[in-house]
């Protein structure tokens, strides 16, 4: 039986995510999008429940493609404020709009998206060693620098405990608990990517 970060229980959906993806470096503009949209999307609710109806924001946002995102109107605002497989709050839906447009600013300005958010962490996934998950942080330096730039640049649903989220969801940190079958993983990855 494998021990598992605590957090992420027994629900397969779950499981499933912490065990392929939670913690696991991502540099793909796109998902980088996804997920931190995701996390935004997730303020007030359940990780679970955001995971749940994933694949419907998938459906409904064109794929997270920022430069389709970018260019909605009025009428694409009406179309998701009624479907309801995604989380129908006017100002979420609104911010992943701004957001996407301000995803193109920072690929204009940096060259990509990876660029501008891997930098916070010098572009190498910071490894903590938590042996509880009452050990982890909601937020850190690195986070709270990311929102308020994100912030900056016109960003909405980006305070630090949300970009702190999503540093842990894309592998800018390892966060899974020493105890975690997944901790050794992601930490011998990075030690050979290190290493190439």
């Amino acid at each position: 039986m494998k021990t598992r970060c605590e957090w992420c229980g027994s629900d397969s959906l779950y499981v499933a995510y912490h065990d392929d993806e939670w913690g696991a470096p991502v540099h793909n503009d796109r998902r980088l999008f996804e997920m931190l949209i995701l996390e935004g999307a997730q303020a007030g609710l359940s990780w679970l429940t955001i995971l749940k109806k994933r694949d419907n924001y998938r459906k409904a946002f064109h794929a997270f493609d920022y430069e389709e995102i970018a260019a909605y109107t009025q009428r694409d605002m009406k179309r998701l404020l009624a479907n309801s497989g995604i989380v129908r709050n006017h100002l979420k839906i609104e911010s992943v709009i701004k957001n996407a447009r301000g995803a193109l600013d920072i690929r204009e300005e940096f060259g990509a998206l990876d660029s501008f958010l891997w930098r916070y962490v010098d572009g190498v996934p910071q490894q903590n060693a938590w042996k509880s998950i009452a050990e982890v942080p909601a937020r850190t330096e690195q986070s709270n620098a990311m929102s308020q730039d994100l912030k900056r640049r016109g960003f909405n649903f980006v305070g630090s405990t949300i970009c702190y989220a999503f540093m842990q969801a894309v592998g800018m940190v390892n966060d899974h608990t020493t105890d975690c079958f997944r901790y050794r993983e992601i930490l011998i990855a990075a030690q050979q990517v290190k290493s190439t």
